[in-house]
């Protein structure tokens, strides 16, 4: 404490700590993207003399996030080659015929790509298909999609390209003088940890992952369908009927969750209550029963930026398709409704209806405010869903019947890649040399044209750790690092090396269950160094402990990035992740710091 009092008495380091605090409560909250707060930080620092302008913004030019961004080009020309369609192929052969099959394939061998290619992009190639084989088999998604999740996280330190956060603390050390990590730095530490986390997926009980249900499970009272609106127009034969007696129960399954008679809401019961005209119905449906009501001409489903009394009625022959958009981590739409986004105009699409997990929303559609993990039912021209699926805010759940790879470039794709990972293995060529070669010759032989290079680069990652590694330097530069080193040092006093690594590593992932891991990683690990030579190891003990920290992350949606994309689609509840993910993360607190010690002790 002393210390850090001390380091205080400057201002640049009250500065710093203001600057950190506030960070730290814009990344929980949530009030700004994560970039922006980022960029906001950075900011404050440069603006208040802290850091130089050279210092602040040394991230942005730093081998690490170029390696990163020649990254997003090639695993997009490995996709749109087809590549994975092996996976693809395995995950619906007839092998597959159980859930514990499909875990266990997930596990040995989905998981070792996420090494490779960023596993957030796998994890989009692969929810489409692995949601059709639940429906083929009539198994709830719940039971599957969280193992797909936590099989690219395993997989993703497995190197140093599995995931930005590797890249990210790579650039921290080399920033701390203590140079850059090699393709396979940690390789040795993360084979078992992947191999005993594939064990705990295929053998842990199924009880702890719920059944949820699917679209195709009428069956279920409690099942968590789309909300949706429609309007009771003048013709209609509702009209002065109520609706225990009417044509819209009898023929469609759905609930209603409320009428909306002109500024009055209706709430339950309301089995006994007449409809009139202009009636606006909040109902919760399965998908089919929606599709068959947009064919309907007793009810006109009323959405965002369109009349009541126009119609919905487009034949899927006139280039209208529909289909399920899931708003991922990082998503520009979230916090806005999709009146405020002006969303048909902007996209061209017409928003049919919501799913949010198991939660019933109880507002009408166009002021529903966004959250991250929503699944949105779209209906829009061909040409309007292909953009879709150039955009990083939005991803297309459904896999276009004619969305075929450009497979004549798979061996291309492949070798490119492969050759990208042996040339800094087997040659004095850097890393960084290998991407931005591999991303020129994806672009050059075919397999990426320009246009698709720069929009598979994803803008929101690169600001965020360009901008984060100001605080490295920050925390550096004014001494707040050793300050709080000390006194972290102070309270692990007596603590034997094993569980002084136990406490970081859980301090760690606690911390990033609350914010982005990049975040959490850009102000630990510059602490975590300073920690070394009292604990008699070496500075990248400690740095990789904050990684995988930061990392294996299992116990909430928000802890990483493809646990919110699945939490959706799987229709799971908050605890569900925390059930199925304690274990995990019990075995990896134990495991980790162990093997860390065997490798750097």
């Amino acid at each position: 404490m002393t210390e850090l009092i001390s380091a205080l008495q400057t201002p640049h380091a009250l500065i710093t700590l203001s600057v950190l605090g506030l960070a730290v409560i814009l990344f929980i909250t949530g009030a700004l993207a994560p970039e922006l707060t980022g960029l906001l930080s950075l900011g404050l620092l440069l603006a208040c003399g802290v850091l130089s302008p050279q210092e602040a913004l040394a991230g942005f030019g730093s081998p690490a996030l170029i390696t990163l961004l020649g990254l997003f080009p090639v695993s997009a020309a490995l996709f749109k080659s087809g590549a994975l369609d092996r996976l693809r192929g395995l995950i619906a052969s007839e092998r597959i015929r159980s859930p514990r099959r499909l875990i266990a394939l997930m596990a040995f061998v989905i998981a070792p790509v996420s090494g490779v290619v960023p596993n957030t992009p796998v994890v989009a190639s692969l929810l489409p298909v692995v949601e059709n084989w639940c429906h083929r088999h009539g198994i709830s998604p719940s039971r599957v999609l969280l193992p797909l999740s936590f099989s690219t996280v395993l997989g993703g330190t497995l190197t140093l390209l599995g995931s930005s956060v590797n890249l990210l603390v790579s650039d921290i050390s080399q920033q701390l003088g203590y140079g850059s990590f090699e393709l396979f730095t940690f390789t040795l530490i993360s084979l078992p940890i992947w191999l005993v986390g594939a064990l705990y997926l295929v053998l842990a009980p199924r009880s702890l992952l719920p059944d949820r249900g699917n679209d195709l499970d009428d069956l279920s009272p409690q099942r968590s369908g789309y909300c949706t609106e429609v309007t009771i127009p003048d013709t209609s034969e509702l009209v002065g009927r109520s609706l225990l007696n009417s044509r819209l129960q009898r023929r469609f399954d759905v609930d209603v969750l409320e009428i909306q008679r002109g500024g009055e809401r209706l709430l339950p019961p309301l089995a006994d209550r007449r409809l009139e005209a202009g009636d606006h119905l909040l109902l919760r449906v399965t998908r089919d029963d929606l599709l068959r009501l947009q064919q309907d001409h007793t009810v006109q489903l009323t959405t965002q930026g369109q009349n009541a009394g126009s119609s919905l009625n487009t034949s899927q022959g006139s280039g209208q398709k529909t289909v399920e958009v899931l708003l991922p981590a990082g998503s520009t739409l979230a916090g806005a409704s999709l009146r405020e986004l002006r969303f048909r105009q902007r996209h061209n699409a017409t928003v049919l209806a919501l799913r949010r997990g198991q939660e019933t929303v109880q507002e009408r559609l166009g002021q529903v405010v966004l959250r991250e993990g929503d699944v949105l039912l779209l209906q829009a021209p061909f040409d309007s869903i292909r953009g879709l699926q150039a955009s990083n805010d939005l991803l297309v759940l459904d896999r276009l019947e004619d969305d075929l790879p450009t497979v004549g470039r798979k061996p291309v794709a492949v070798s490119i890649a492969i050759a990208m990972l042996l040339l800094p293995t087997i040659t004095p060529i850097p890393l960084v040399a290998a991407v931005l070669l591999a991303m020129v010759s994806v672009v050059a032989t075919g397999c990426l044209r320009l246009g698709e290079l720069q929009r598979s680069i994803r803008l929101d990652v690169i600001l965020l750790l360009g901008s984060l590694t100001s605080f490295s330097v920050a925390l550096q530069t004014t001494g707040l690092a050793d300050a709080l080193a000390a006194g972290v040092q102070q309270w692990l006093n007596g603590w034997p090396t094993y569980y002084a690594l136990v406490a970081i590593f859980l301090g760690t992932t606690l911390l990033t269950q609350v914010m982005s891991n990049a975040a959490s990683v850009a102000l630990l690990a510059p602490v975590a160094v300073q920690l070394a030579p009292a604990l008699g190891l070496s500075p990248f003990a400690l740095l990789i402990t904050v990684l995988f920290g930061a990392s294996q992350s299992f116990l909430t949606p928000v802890g990483y990035q493809t646990n919110l994309m699945v939490f959706g689609p799987g229709r799971y509840r908050f605890l569900d992740v925390t059930r199925y993910g304690l274990g995990l993360t019990l075995i990896m607190t134990a495991l980790i710091p162990a093997l860390i010690l065997w490798h750097y002790g």
